[in-house]
């Protein structure tokens, strides 16, 4: 059969900007802006993303649409010795399906707004402890609220007292244990929300691009409603703009830390999606004639906005809060789940119709996470599918290979909703998403596409869709500027690199480091295996070896000989392999 292609334009456009505008965007991005001088972080965001994201992004883009394959077989045909590329990053977006119970979490908050009451309010609840303290008690002091308030979270010692919100969090939510030794039961309410989003993950691609085209009219614009509606509202509400001037407060002695140009790197990768196979496989349903080029260029451009004007969303209500509890912003700035389930939480409940704003915030939530998360399961069938297309192409075939990897996911990822699950996301946040797996992947992309397969004949390819040459910085990029970035972005990580810990301080086991370790290497060591292994198994010398293997591959020949292609190259001929 045939491979799908995009029904109109405007599905592939709202499928890209929803699998790159994600949870980054709204509780990575203006934290950052605030921890690294404000204002003044804008300019190593803008140059590192000018410099590695766009390059990058429209590299994978391009190679999606002009070999019309998938994440495995695009980098199996363009440079056979860095084939493992693409099992690379297989097991990086396997690994990046435990965000998914990031969703079970919103999913939950989300069906506990509709009470009159929001739980999370109070400490008359079946779950609170005798030193819950609520925080919208009109008789609380400054003092307390800098004493007991959300970012205590963070906190190595043990508070003589602790928030409703929090205790609602670790003791309702999570039913946090002492550590990950401890997993302790199923919380099955928890599992119900989990099993829900892996069930809606899979309904949205099961058909292929023809159900994601339709679902992502809903999941990539939503968001934007919603967080348009929290903009408004947020910088309507006072102190807003106390909150809004101490995001962009500029300290320009940052631009001279390197911390904050390697945070900034981070952030670009983490924001833009590359190094991660999605954009690959996205663009790869795009006829050949599509303009690739104008279309990353826009989609870079909408990613970096929507990161900045969540900020301001972000930062009003965060300033309403500090208003509202008298405390200056340092006590209630947040990043990650302690944002989205600890201060924001916290923030609605001191609204007029608290229920409404929590339920238009744990919506955009699932919504930012859901587009994401399906577009890496897309990833993944599709190379599947692309590796044995006689196969795989049927239709009942995908589903019911989606349907199995969905369930054993599922299974594998029940201890996620342990009473030990934080401490085991944790672990393989840190390790199996490791952000210096990803810059020696982008590494290995740059090698591949601007040493082995040529930066010109990217560049001639990408005339030949879209009709325009690449600037020329676009060409150095490839070959130099970015792969020196990503080294010494990697050297500096290596270097820096800290041993994991929970938020309450908890130091992991011997076992889980080691564990840890061996999730980070299973997919980088994909690179040098499958090279090593093609080397074997070509004939020739070792030097006519790595000569045959660094020249694209065709399957297709006609009277038995290499063909010319609009690669402008010779492509392998199967002889030449054992």
């Amino acid at each position: 059969m045939e491979r799908e292609q995009w029904t109109h334009k405007r599905e592939y456009i709202l499928a890209m900007a929803g699998n790159m505008v994600g949870l980054g965007n709204v509780w990575r991005f203006p934290y950052l802006c605030y921890k690294n001088g404000g204002g003044v972080f804008l300019l190593p965001y803008c140059v590192l993303a000018l410099l590695s994201g766009v390059p990058l992004f429209l590299m994978e883009n391009a190679l999606g649409q002009f070999t019309q394959e998938g994440t495995i077989t695009c980098w199996k045909k363009l440079c056979p010795l860095l084939e493992g590329i693409g099992y690379a990053l297989m097991v990086i977006r396997a690994y990046s399906t435990i965000y998914l119970v990031i969703l079970a979490y919103s999913l939950f908050y989300l069906l506990s707004s509709f009470a009159s009451v929001l739980p999370w309010t109070t400490c008359s609840n079946d779950w609170n402890t005798d030193d819950c303290v609520e925080l919208t008690t009109p008789n609380m002091t400054s003092q307390h609220y800098a004493e007991f308030g959300v970012n205590a979270v963070n906190s190595t010692s043990k508070a003589p007292n602790s928030s409703a919100v929090m205790e609602f969090w670790e003791r309702r939510v999570l039913s946090m244990s002492g550590g990950i030794e401890e997993l302790g039961s199923v919380q099955w309410e928890l599992c119900a929300c989990f099993l829900a989003c892996w069930l809606a993950c899979y309904f949205c691609i099961w058909k292929g691009v023809k159900s994601t085209g339709k679902v992502v009219y809903v999941t990539a614009v939503f968001p934007y409603v919603m967080l348009a509606i929290l903009l408004v509202r947020g910088l309507t509400l006072p102190g807003a703009w106390q909150g809004v001037v101490y995001y962009l407060r500029p300290d320009f002695t940052r631009l001279t830390r390197l911390q904050v140009w390697i945070e900034a790197g981070t952030q670009v990768f983490y924001s833009y999606g590359v190094a991660a196979g999605t954009i690959n496989t996205l663009g790869s349903y795009n006829k050949k004639n599509n303009n690739c080029y104008k279309d990353s260029l826009w989609l870079c451009a909408l990613n970096s906005a929507t990161s900045f004007v969540a900020g301001f969303a972000v930062f009003s209500i965060l300033g309403f809060m500090a208003h509202q509890q008298d405390v200056t912003m340092d006590n209630v700035v947040e990043s990650g789940p302690g944002l989205a389930f600890i201060a924001f939480p916290q923030a609605v409940a001191m609204m007029p119709v608290p229920q409404l704003w929590a339920v238009c915030f744990f919506i955009m939530l699932i919504m930012l996470g859901l587009d994401t998360l399906f577009a890496g399961l897309e990833t993944i069938v599709s190379s599947v599918s692309d590796l044995f297309p006689g196969q795989m192409r049927q239709p009942w075939r995908r589903e019911m290979f989606l349907a199995v990897f969905c369930l054993v996911s599922f299974l594998v990822q029940i201890l996620l909703v342990t009473e030990g699950g934080i401490y085991v996301f944790q672990l393989l946040d840190y390790y199996g998403g490791n952000g210096a797996c990803q810059l020696c992947v982008a590494l290995a992309e740059c090698v591949a596409v601007g040493w082995a397969f040529g930066a010109d004949r990217m560049c001639d390819a990408i005339k030949d869709m879209s009709g325009q040459r690449p600037c020329l910085l676009f060409k150095y990029c490839w070959r130099y500027i970015t792969p020196l970035l990503c080294l010494a972005s990697f050297i500096h990580y290596t270097v820096e690199n800290e041993p994991l810990t929970s938020n309450r301080g908890h130091q992991f086991p011997g076992w889980a480091y080691g564990l840890g370790w061996v999730m980070a290497l299973s997919s980088v060591l994909m690179i040098p295996l499958w090279a090593t292994l093609n080397i074997c198994r070509t004939k020739g010398s070792l030097r006519e070896r790595l000569s045959i293997l660094c020249r694209p591959v065709q399957e297709e020949y006609s009277a038995g000989l290499p063909c010319q292609t609009e690669m402008g190259g010779p492509f392998l001929h199967p002889a030449q392999l054992k």
